[in-house]
């Protein structure tokens, strides 16, 4: 676990989209209403949560490939507003995709797709240097010289996400977003990519935000987790603490679905099946949002919604009950 001070810091983090609704008429889609977390050097958080949650539009708010519509984003003690602090937050932040197979160029050579970054930026002073850099990279993530002239069609979703990685280390970055970049592949190939992310901050220092709806998946890789449910932050606190006590009612049924390899336990684990469907965010219930779903809900969940707070050290929950559930 990282001692060293924080590197990002998020607060109270808005994202809304107009929705056009019809007859001149648009309503806000809330898909990030008010996050707020903080990463220190060297760790990774992982965070978590179903399909359309909103936390893929954090990690992409983060990096201002959407701007903002409130809150702020404070990388290394700077605000990150203007063009210019922008411009130098983009050499030090990039972002791993989900899919390899729409996120790389299939008329660009390997070569040319890692070393991208590297022209944008103006970072190699000549092609020997450009060319030794590419293959530098494409080093770090086991692939070799011979892969370089080839295209990114003629390889596998394994070896695709490695090309992606490569690239995204390109700017010899400090901080990476990775966005389910293990979802699109075979579970065998899963743990591979997942063993390389470690190994590479080992070796280079990184700092992650490991997006994932899988709780399987960033277990092994997160120091924390935080569990996000309709744009909102509902649980946040160490990988192992919240695996064997989740406080938030929403956290516990995720963990129940969680496969367990031994039999018995896999027999003893009561599984808690929630009620209905995710709510749309253009129609989000009052209050709390996981109150539709929640087994443990009253008249006070509907009113307002629940402060996320530290209830214990180092570890916060957003919910009302959270005493007589406990």
């Amino acid at each position: 676990m990282s001692e060293h001070g924080t590197l990002l810091e998020v607060q109270d983090l808005k994202q809304y989209f107009d929705i056009n609704m019809g007859f001149f008429r648009s309503r806000p889609l809330k898909a990030v209403d008010g996050v707020s977390f903080s990463i220190r050097k060297g760790e990774t958080l992982g965070l978590v949560g179903e399909s359309g949650c909103g936390k893929t539009t954090v990690g992409r708010s983060i990096l201002h490939l959407y701007q903002p519509t409130g809150g702020k984003v404070i990388y290394d003690g700077k605000e990150i507003g203007d063009r210019a602090s922008l411009k130098e937050f983009r050499k030090k932040a990039t972002m791993v995709f989900q899919d390899p197979y729409s996120s790389l160029n299939p008329r660009m050579t390997v070569s040319d797709i890692v070393a991208e970054p590297l022209d944008v930026h103006g970072l190699c002073k000549n092609k020997a240097e450009r060319n030794d850099r590419v293959l530098e990279l494409l080093g770090y993530v086991g692939l070799n010289s011979e892969h370089a002239s080839r295209y990114a069609h003629e390889f596998s979703g394994g070896q695709r996400q490695r090309i992606g990685i490569a690239r995204a280390l390109a700017v010899n970055p400090e901080f990476i977003v990775c966005d389910e970049p293990v979802s699109a592949l075979d579970v065998s190939i899963q743990a591979q990519v997942i063993n390389m992310f470690d190994e590479l901050q080992e070796q280079l220092g990184l700092t992650y935000l490991f997006i994932a709806h899988d709780l399987l998946v960033v277990r092994h890789i997160s120091d924390r987790i935080a569990v996000m449910y309709l744009g909102k932050m509902v649980e946040l606190a160490d990988a192992e603490e919240i695996y064997r006590r989740p406080l938030h009612p929403y956290s516990r049924s995720l963990l129940s679905a969680v496969p367990l390899p031994d039999p018995k336990k896999a027999r003893a684990n009561k599984r808690i099946m929630l009620s209905g469907d995710i709510p749309s965010p253009l129609n989000a219930p009052s209050g709390c949002p996981f109150r539709t779903r929640c087994p443990h809900a009253s008249d006070v969940c509907a009113g307002s919604m629940p402060e996320f707070k530290e209830v214990e050290t180092g570890h916060f929950v957003a919910c009302h009950r959270l005493a007589e559930i406990g």
